[in-house]
């Protein structure tokens, strides 16, 4: 960035690194319902080489939320996005079938702004209760 000063500028590189580090838990590629239940172990394999393990009853849980035929575009794990020191939190939605599913577990309306839904943290509890293996935090900055 231009303007941007020496010591700013390491920090953010400093802190990219960092957060490379605590997201390598996340998943080298999502998956959707639909083929987690062709799976006879559901998962998908995570960036640092781990594999992570679905919960079958997560996954039908989620098929009760949505339409048959929205199997195919709700992508697993679900990421909600932490900023550090913020109470609210962000689930990513990429397209309107995450959004039906967090609205239905919460039980109330949610806008989607820029590809996200704020939530706080008494509804992040809930929805980690209910979606504790098919939901994953993703670690972002706040700078």
């Amino acid at each position: 960035m231009s303007g941007e000063l020496p010591y700013d500028r390491i920090l953010r590189e400093y802190l990219t690194g960092e957060l490379r580090v605590l997201n390598a838990h996340l998943p080298g590629k999502q998956k959707s319902l639909a083929d987690l239940w062709d799976e006879e172990y559901p998962h998908v394999l995570c960036n640092d080489g781990s594999v992570h393990l679905f919960k079958r009853k997560e996954l039908r849980y989620l098929d009760s939320l949505i339409d048959s035929g929205e199997r195919k575009a709700l992508l697993l794990p679900i990421l909600i996005e932490v900023n550090a020191g913020r109470g609210e939190m962000a689930v990513l939605c990429p397209g309107e079938v995450e959004k039906k599913v967090i609205q239905k577990v919460l039980d109330m309306p949610l806008d989607v702004r820029e590809g996200r839904v704020t939530i706080y943290r008494p509804q992040l509890a809930l929805v980690r209760k209910r979606l504790k293996t098919t939901t994953q935090y993703i670690f972002s900055p706040q700078l």
